[in-house]
């Protein structure tokens, strides 16, 4: 599945004629999503460190957490029915490769409906009981962790398949 990407190294990507902005736009949704994995994880750090208190956590956690669960829904639907078919049709030799992403995207679905469940949880044990929210914020931050390495690890899995394809093909620009 590397075969291209030696042809296309990452480091030559932005120099290449063929890496257009639409290329650019899709690497800087995944650069966001590992920025509000981030966001989630160190928030509910600082929560459990005591240094933010149990409303601004709540707040920052409902909004960061609603931004990445809902973009990265609509991000990896995106590419399992427009992007992926578009990338097979043009190099059917990836096709396992784009099947493994895609199996990523049901086990990221799975870790994301947890993590929605908890960081609901937390925030409304927020306002009834502060003492259990803090307990539960545990199991969140092992929670938002596990995005978060699911994440670093599946989007350069990603970006290293799909951008040479495109770069190859002259696609997307």
């Amino acid at each position: 599945m590397r075969i291209l990407l030696r042809d296309y190294p990452r480091e030559a990507w932005p120099g290449h004629p063929n890496f257009a902005a639409s290329i650019q736009n899709w690497m800087g949704a995944h650069d966001m999503f590992r920025q509000l994995g981030r966001e989630v994880r160190l928030n509910t750090q600082s929560y459990l460190n005591k240094d933010r208190s149990a409303e601004d956590s709540a707040d920052r956690l409902a909004y960061y957490g609603n931004l990445l669960v809902r973009n990265l829904h609509g991000h990896h639907g995106w590419e399992d029915h427009s992007f992926f078919p578009e990338l097979s049709a043009a190099d059917g030799r990836f096709d396992a490769g784009l099947e493994t992403l895609e199996t990523d995207h049901l086990a990221l679905d799975n870790v994301l409906d947890r993590l929605t469940r908890q960081a609901n949880r937390v925030v409304k044990l927020t306002q009834l009981d502060e003492a259990q929210a803090y307990e539960e914020s545990g199991t969140l931050l092992e929670t938002a962790s596990e995005i978060e390495a699911f994440l670093a690890r599946h989007l350069v899995d990603e970006e290293d398949l799909v951008v040479p394809i495109l770069l190859h093909h002259k696609l997307r620009g």
